[in-house]
């Protein structure tokens, strides 16, 4: 059995695919692939493989865009950490799901599912999947709850220019260029808010389309952005993400 895995965090990529050889020693892991971009050359490439397992975060966008893009009649299993609201959702059309952290007992039973189809399963339609999933929208965080001093605060995203990973905190930027220190990690952060309204440009940064003052080019095609009142020196787009970055504006 040939499997494809599409994962950005190499400690899931790789415990998952320890565990696969270990319910199944015949298993080729074809290949572990990083991003949305890498996947779709992947399969431009008519490369053949019997079962996919897909993250859906990955680091330059969601795994749904891959087949937006593509034709793909492999069954898929979803990894992920999205709330019982998503999971319901993936469970209608996908071949499974697995929730983070992935249950060796739960993926065992993934594998015999899949092994018990007899014949060519069609394939899911990905495209109601990907309608479902904007669904989700409305189950989306809305506001954060910040403390100032000994008083706790709740400061609407829609108020937020951007959020900044440094000095091993996260901290959210108000539309006042005031920060505010958020729990937990950006990574984590990036999951409960709306796609449509924030872009993670680097590994440090996610802003807020509302919060964005200008847009500059820079060296090697690349663009670097101002926030509203926001002091720090101008922020720099990453190179692999500045086309996605493009067409996130213009939607």
């Amino acid at each position: 059995m040939r499997i494809l895995i599409i994962e950005d965090e190499n400690r899931s990529a790789n415990r998952l695919n320890k565990l696969l050889l270990e319910i199944d020693s015949s298993v080729e892991i074809v290949q572990i692939i990083e991003s949305v971009k890498e996947a779709v050359t992947f399969f431009k490439q008519d490369q053949s493989v019997d079962l996919v397992f897909a993250d859906i975060q990955l680091s330059d966008g969601l795994s749904f865009e891959i087949f937006e893009q593509m034709k793909i009649d492999t069954p898929i299993v979803f990894t992920t950490a999205y709330d019982q609201y998503a999971i319901r959702a993936f469970k209608v059309n996908g071949i499974d799901y697995l929730l983070k952290p992935i249950d060796p007992k739960e993926l065992k039973e993934s594998i015999r599912k899949f092994k018990s189809f007899t014949i060519k399963r069609q394939p899911s339609d990905l495209s109601k999947l990907v309608e479902l999933l904007k669904e989700k929208e409305s189950d989306y965080k809305t506001r954060f709850m910040i403390k100032i001093g000994d008083r706790f605060k709740s400061i609407s995203v829609t108020d937020i220019s951007a959020i900044v990973s440094e000095d091993k905190g996260t901290y959210l930027i108000d539309k006042l260029g005031a920060r505010h220190l958020l729990d937990g990690s950006l990574e984590k952060i990036y999951l409960l808010i709306d796609p449509s309204q924030f872009f993670r440009i680097n590994r440090k940064y996610i802003v807020n389309i509302k919060g964005i003052d200008q847009i500059y080019s820079w060296s090697n095609s690349r663009l670097k952005i101002r926030i509203k009142n926001h002091n720090d020196q101008m922020i720099i787009v990453a190179r692999e993400k500045v086309a996605e970055f493009k067409r996130w504006l213009d939607k």
